[in-house]
């Protein structure tokens, strides 16, 4: 993040102009497998990223149809987190559920 200085002049503490970038954005993949319930991927995709139930069966028809799909845009902390939260979930299930981040 872009470092916030300040200066003494006098007794006025003053503020530089400060440049605020966005943070980048990543997308969290859900990758397919031959073992890894229906069920069980709808209910990461609503439990771990909010989604409705609608939204959850067709990303999750998409990552069984396409090999992977795109389970939501986060930075890239939250990316990490999530895809940490998701990994333990399956192994706790018996499941080989994997996803991974790449930016958007």
């Amino acid at each position: 993040m872009t470092e916030n200085k300040n200066r003494r002049e006098g007794s006025v503490l003053t503020e530089d102009n400060i440049e605020i970038k966005e943070p980048r954005l990543y997308k969290v993949l859900l990758h397919n497998d031959d073992y890894t319930s229906m069920e069980f991927v709808i209910a990461i995709l609503e439990s771990v990223f909010h989604k409705s139930a609608n939204d959850a069966t067709r990303i999750m028809l998409n990552v069984h149809n396409e090999g992977v799909g795109i389970a939501g845009i986060y930075t890239r902390e939250i990316c990490e987190t999530k895809i940490s939260v998701v990994h333990e979930l399956a192994k706790k299930n018996e499941f080989p559920l994997r996803c991974s981040m790449e930016t958007v």
